[in-house]
């Protein structure tokens, strides 16, 4: 069993969670304690969902969940866009590295269920 923390997906994941937590720093008061804290823990949830399917014999349920937040953290960044709290090029990056991740999970629970 490799360590999650070696993981690329784990990797890209902690760079996106680096991000969250820059994102919402600067953030205005009436969003960093609403929609900000709410992007740092489902961020930080992503972690736990991994380190949990790398340890268990079923990864697919651990590797849905994972995908479930990461759902909806891909949801609030985009709400972050509309409210012109990300500027579009950051977001344009943002979905290079979640398009990224997505995909390893995604191929990783495939893989998964088929063993």
């Amino acid at each position: 069993m490799v360590l999650y923390s070696e993981l690329p997906v784990y990797r890209d994941s902690y760079e996106l969670l680096l991000s969250v937590y820059r994102l919402t720093s600067g953030f205005a008061h009436e969003y960093k304690y609403s929609l900000g804290q709410d992007m740092k823990r489902d961020a930080l949830a992503l972690f736990r969902h991994l380190y949990h399917a790398n340890r268990a014999a079923d990864k697919s349920a651990h590797l849905d969940r994972f995908l479930e937040d990461f759902e909806l953290l891909k949801l609030e960044l985009r709400i972050c866009m509309d409210l012109k709290l990300l500027p579009l090029k950051k977001m344009a990056q943002l979905s290079e590295l979640m398009d990224s991740i997505g995909r390893q999970t995604t191929a990783w629970r495939n893989k998964s269920k088929r063993l």
